[in-house]
């Protein structure tokens, strides 16, 4: 299994209580520790309000930390989870992300989405489409996207983007293109994108949904002609590890405690249950034993959130000893 770790970026409430002068010396540091150990790629969300409530505390914006990441890191790839298409145009965007993979070296990974957070599409002044056609915007943009990073130029009259002969020059250091995430697990569409598209998927859920939107990926795959072992799934877990389950909980309690004057009790005690019930929560263990039902059933990638990071690294160092060797 190959591993990748988010850093703190603000949106999740990660950064609060630490002075705003000091959000990126100790991102930058995260990432150039991540840079040092056991990781494949590191991670940021690609939103501009806090979750689950919008609130004043900073989110700082995800491909400004691409290119901040690329100049200070030497190893390690770096991804979005995931950005959404419709907050950018889809030209520009290959145009940001190719010169972001030249600053790099050839690091970058397109994580790519068709979007869901109402709040922060409607403040920024875009609208909330349907789902269908954010779901254009998406398979639309990969399009354009590809083209550009394969033939460094991109024209499509679409529904939903219209580009002419829209240059993207250089190309991508990456031979081909960065590669596409196509991340959400919607059977009908989004896995279709994905099986035309991908280098990776992203989904989520309990493991006997996770069997069936593979087998829904599997399908589409075969009815393309594509090779379904081409497409590296992944998927991402709330992480918190400690040596006794006793010890996790304790951990978990404090995540809870700094949440709660943010968010409130009704969404503090979901978080809460939605770590509990995490295949990235416990002991070593036990996420070693969950992780391993998972490979089993077609997972290769898995990306872990660990909440604590900006504050305490105790955690992200055990998951490094004992968790990653036993897996990687």
């Amino acid at each position: 299994m190959r591993f990748g770790t988010f850093l703190p970026q603000g949106w999740r409430f990660d950064l609060v209580g630490i002075d705003p002068a000091e959000h990126w010396p100790t991102m930058r540091a995260l990432a150039r520790r991540a840079d040092a150990g056991p990781w494949e790629s590191l991670w940021v969300y690609d939103h501009f309000h806090t979750t689950p409530v919008a609130s004043e505390e900073a989110t700082h914006e995800a491909w400004t930390l691409m290119a901040a990441f690329a100049a200070s890191t030497d190893r390690i790839r770096l991804g979005q989870m995931c950005t959404c298409m419709g907050y950018r145009n889809p030209a520009y965007l290959a145009k940001v992300a190719a010169t972001v993979d030249h600053v790099s070296g050839g690091r970058v990974e397109m994580g790519i989405g068709g979007g869901w957070y109402e709040h922060e599409w409607r403040a920024y002044g875009y609208g909330f489409p349907e789902v269908p056609e954010r779901l254009r915007k998406l398979r639309e943009g990969v399009e354009i996207m590809r083209q550009a990073w394969t033939g460094g130029s991109a024209t499509l009259d679409g529904r939903e983007y219209q580009v002419d002969g829209a240059i993207v020059r250089p190309l991508p250091v990456q031979p081909g293109g960065i590669p596409f995430w196509i991340a959400g697990g919607g059977e009908k569409v989004t896995l279709k994108i994905a099986a035309r598209y991908a280098s990776y998927t992203n989904f989520t859920g309990p493991l006997d949904e996770f069997v069936h939107k593979d087998a829904a990926l599997r399908a589409h795959c075969e009815t393309l002609g594509r090779d379904q072992s081409e497409i590296v799934r992944s998927s991402n877990f709330n992480t918190i590890v400690a040596p006794t389950e006793a010890e996790a909980r304790d951990r978990l309690a404090a995540v809870k405690a700094r949440l709660l004057p943010f968010v409130g009790e009704k969404h503090a005690d979901r978080i809460e249950q939605e770590y509990l019930g995490s295949d990235g929560f416990g002991t070593p263990e036990q996420v070693i034993e969950r992780l391993q039902r998972r490979a089993a059933a077609g997972l290769g990638y898995s990306i872990h959130y660990f909440p604590e990071l900006a504050y305490d690294t105790s955690g992200v160092e055990l998951f490094e000893r004992e968790v990653i060797p036993a897996l990687a």
